[in-house]
């Protein structure tokens, strides 16, 4: 197995840049996650590590080799895509099979290799199938088997997980973490799902625009964001940015209380405008108050979402557990701790600390 590295790496199509300059090291053996919203460079950049995007400018190397202008095949990676593409005419273990059949392994290896990725994977009933005869999660499973008997130094993932519905990505969300226990490989994943880059990876990277806003382990960037765009992208529901301004003894922030908060950061002059952020399970109802219009109510069973209206026009949500008293109508007050209260700078985005 091996790390990636890459250092100031750029991709341009043409006049338009869509990478610029990341520096990153996945660790041998880490789960790295690029998440971010659609169009923030994160499978432009997977297919660079891949070789199937040519890098404009910059170093990529796995392990000790620059691999920068290196043929794909010659990188020692394996690619998982969003689709299967797997042969229909071909049984399981034929499509786990058949890279190593083209570059002229012996069959005897190709059946070890094929019957110990079906047993990593709890493929073993199914090698005599045809993929039609399967169902979505396990022809994802394939997928994986036939990078597994490649016997890559890096795993690469784009999305692999899109095409199944909501019970099936949970169930391969286990499988692929299961893998990655199992295999101790480095693996690059890409998602815009934030529920999954928090429970697969060791470490983060979240994009924005072609840059990398923040990189770091899950639970840092939930609780230690570095701008407005992390805080609001770690985190589901997504936290609640409130319009404030510095005022003697805090901040005023009306969307979130009547009168001062004092909040932990070295705040700005006096009169500067800033975004007060608090997540939603960080905020409980005041019954007694009268600040915010009830919205909607949400009940999902284990956890209930209550959407609320400020009188200045913002949008707040509150989470509250399946016991908790949630107003159907009418108007409430909130209660909070202030040391919940992230502050940002409304210019610049970046975190008030």
């Amino acid at each position: 197995m091996a790390g990636v590295n890459l250092r100031n790496v750029v991709k341009r199509f043409g006049d338009v840049q869509v990478i610029h300059g990341v520096d990153l090291t996945v660790e041998d053996g880490e789960f790295c996650v690029f998440v971010g919203p659609s169009g923030c460079g994160k499978s432009t950049l997977l297919r660079m590590v891949a070789g199937l995007e040519e890098t404009t400018a910059g170093t990529i190397r796995i392990g000790t080799r620059d691999v920068t202008r290196s043929d794909p095949s010659e990188r020692g990676v394996a690619m998982v895509f969003q689709t299967y593409a797997l042969y229909p005419h071909m049984t399981v273990a034929e499509n786990m099979g058949f890279g190593l059949k083209m570059t002229g392994h012996p069959r005897d290896e190709i059946a070890a290799k094929v019957a110990n990725a079906a047993r990593i994977l709890r493929l073993e009933p199914y090698l005599d199938r045809k993929p039609k005869a399967l169902s979505g999660g396990q022809r994802q499973r394939v997928a994986i088997g036939r990078a597994i008997v490649r016997g890559p130094e890096v795993f690469l993932f784009d999305e692999p997980l899109s095409n199944l519905d909501a019970e099936l990505r949970v169930e391969m969300r286990v499988e692929i973490a299961r893998l990655h226990r199992e295999l101790g490989a480095t693996m690059i994943y890409v998602t815009h799902d934030q529920v999954e880059a928090m429970t697969l990876a060791d470490k983060i990277v979240v994009l924005r625009a072609g840059r990398i806003e923040q990189a770091g382990a899950p639970m840092d960037l939930y609780r230690d964001p570095d701008n407005r765009f992390v805080a609001g992208f770690i985190g589901s529901p997504s936290m609640n940015f409130l319009r404030g301004r510095v005022v003697a003894g805090g901040i005023d922030a009306p969307g979130l209380a009547r009168g001062p908060v004092k909040v932990a950061a070295r705040l700005p002059a006096e009169g500067s405008e800033v975004l007060a952020g608090i997540r939603p399970q960080h905020l409980a109802i005041d019954p007694a108050g009268s600040t915010h219009r009830v919205e909607l109510t949400e009940k999902l069973g284990g956890v209930s979402y209550l959407y609320l209206l400020s009188d200045a026009g913002e949008k707040i949500v509150v989470e509250a557990g399946e016991d908790a008293a949630m107003p159907e109508t009418g108007r409430v007050g909130l209660r909070f701790d202030p040391a919940r209260v992230y502050l940002f700078d409304t210019k610049t985005e970046r975190r008030i600390r």
